[in-house]
Formats: structure tokens, sequence, C-alpha cells
């Protein structure tokens, strides 16, 4: 019991959160209405996800990149998948959805970068290259910059006025700037090691800032449910379970058909197994701090369309459970082929990870 609560202790944590901020925020829409505002307004939350960003960045390894530059093809995949294709699919699935909200929603998810730490902890896990998923982390999330709002203002600029130099501007500052900032530090030696050996503090750190956006964003969910839209959004009722339903699918099918995408070209190429573990998640998985402050922020979509953030935390919780599973079958076909002492599908020397990462 104990092995499992400290490999899923996050999952765990990130359905607590979800359950008991709807359960608050509806009880008690009012006070939590008044705690938001004072507590956790615009910039609280830019700051935080700055700083979660930050404890992420600090701890990758870049003298690693070095390795999967050397056979870019891996990285290049798993950066078109993720930052090109996962966009332009979300408008085939954004007209099925019951609500402008899910589908902007839908949008945002699939438009934001690739998870910080979960794509390398995953593919660890899973035995695969972690070189690449950390090189597409960088590239993903220094480019967010430009591709995120690119997309948003491709396919939400008719339905919502998009102030793209000032998304441009939020998002250099909240996960370009503490990103690079984190990677300059580790070119410190005494940082470096600093933070190498306080990791794990500064993983469970990050961690928890994730629990906490997720928890407000429930609260304020939850408080929508109870006191109905504002008169300045789209106009749009609460999402019925149907709508949930289909938005649910929505995202478990994204992310499955990018995976299969992603894997598929990587067979293709003929990479080996390693990479191509190391592509599946990284060209599939989205980070969440990022795609909660675009879909909340008073600024962008969080006035006119205030159930936007639903598919976003809907996307990240599903991906992790299903990643999870699919990382084991990984770990296991890898295993099964190291024993028949066959090279070219040999884990890429990490130590499987302990799963404790979701961001």
């Amino acid at each position: 019991m104990k092995v499992f609560l400290q490999r899923r202790w996050f999952l765990i944590a990130l359905v607590l959160m979800i359950s008991a901020g709807h359960w608050l925020g509806h009880i008690f829409p009012t006070a939590i209405s008044q705690l938001l505002e004072q507590f956790f307004g615009s910039q609280q939350k830019s700051w935080l996800v700055a700083a979660i960003l930050f404890c992420m960045s600090v701890t990758l390894d870049g003298r690693r990149f070095r390795q999967a530059l050397a056979s870019p093809a891996p990285v290049l995949i798993a950066v078109l998948v993720n930052a090109v294709l996962m966009p332009l699919a979300a408008p085939v699935l954004m007209p099925l959805q019951f609500s402008p909200d899910l589908a902007a929603g839908l949008l945002i998810a699939a438009s934001v970068p690739c998870t910080l730490a979960a794509a390398s902890v995953w593919t660890r896990r899973a035995g695969g290259n972690d070189a690449v998923s950390l090189l597409v982390t960088l590239v993903t999330n220094g480019g967010c910059v430009v591709f995120t709002p690119f997309w948003l203002q491709t396919f939400a600029s008719g339905s919502v006025e998009l102030g793209l130099s000032s998304m441009m501007q939020k998002l250099f500052l909240t996960a370009l700037v503490p990103t690079a900032v984190g990677q300059l530090v580790r070119m410190l030696p005494a940082l470096r090691a600093a933070a190498d050996s306080h990791k794990t503090a500064l993983g469970v750190a990050a961690q928890l800032g994730v629990l906490v956006i997720v928890f407000t964003a429930a609260c304020d969910g939850g408080r929508r449910l109870a006191v109905g839209a504002d008169a300045s959004s789209a106009g749009t009722a609460a999402p019925t379970l149907a709508a949930l339903a289909v938005v649910t699918a929505s995202c478990i099918g994204l992310h499955l058909a990018a995976m299969s995408v992603a894997l598929g070209a990587s067979s293709l190429l003929r990479l080996d197994a390693a990479d191509r573990i190391a592509v599946g998640f990284a060209g599939s998985q989205k980070t969440l701090p990022i795609g909660v402050l675009i879909a909340t922020d008073p600024a962008m979509f969080g006035d006119r369309y205030p159930w936007a953030v639903f598919p976003m935390l809907i996307f990240h919780a599903s991906q992790l459970f299903i990643d999870t599973a699919v990382a084991d079958r990984f770990r296991s076909q890898v295993s099964s082929a190291s024993s028949s002492s066959d090279p070219a599908v040999a884990p890429a020397g990490s130590a499987p990870a302990n799963g404790k990462s979701g961001t």
C-alpha cells in the first residue's frame, strides 16, 4: 500500500482536489468568490505558474540535450505532433462540443506545450530515451510564446477577442522566462549540484503548485455551477453530463490519436524502441499550468468562456491515468525484448521513475 501511494499520490490528489474544489465552490459560492478574488487573482496565478515552471526547468539536465541533437529525428517528430498536428486536429472535434466554452477549452488543451516533467518521467518509467523528451519539453515550452497564441488566434479569434501581443507577452514572462532562468541557473556548477540534490523536493513543490491551481480552478467551476455563468459570458449554461462525456471522449481521443501518430511515424522511420517511447509520450502530453492560466485569465478566455478550464483539467487528468498504464505496458515489452538480447530495444539507460510528476 505504501509503495502504491508513493507511486500514485499525485493522481489520487488530483482527483481529490477536483472533487473537493467543485463541492466547496458549489456549497459556498460567495465565500469562494471572495477568497479567490483576494488571494488568487490573475497576478498571483501568473506568479505561481512561473514558479512551477522554474522548479521543473531547474531540474532538467540540459547536458543531455546534446544526445538528442546528435540524432534529431525523434525530437522533430514529437514537436511536429505536439505543436502542429494536435492544434490542427482540435478544430475537427470542436463542432461536436455542446457549448462554445468546451470547444474553446479543447482548443486550449491542444495548443499548449508538452508537459515539463511528466513526459520524461513516463518515458523513463517505460524504459525510453528521456534525452529526447527533455529536448521536446524545452522546444515546445520555449516555442509556446509563438505557437499557442497563433493557434488560438487562428481558430478562436472569430468567437472571442484575443489580444495577441498581450497574450504573447504574458506567456513570455510566465513560461519562457522561468524556463530559461532555470536552465541558466544550471550553468553554475554549485547551483546545478544543489538543484540535483534537491530534485525530489523541487518536483514535489511543483506538483503541489499544480494541485493548488487545479483546486482553485475546480472551486471556481463549482462556484459557477451554483450561481450560473456571468452576464458578460457567452451565455452558455453549466455543462451537462452529456457535454462532459463528449468533451472527455474528445480529450482522450485526441491524446491517443496523437500518441498513435507519433509512434506510427517513429516506426516508419525505423527509430529504435527507446526513441519511439519518448516520441509517443512527448508528442501527446500537454502541460496543465499554462493551459489553466489561458483558460481562466480574464484577459484571455476566463471572462467570456467560464467553463473553458474544464477540458484542460480533463485532458491532463486523463492523460496521466492513460499514460501510467501505457508506460507499464511499454516497460514490460522492453524488458521482455531486452531479456531476449535484442540490442535495438534495450532501455535507454535511465532507471525507471517513480511516477511522481504530473506537470
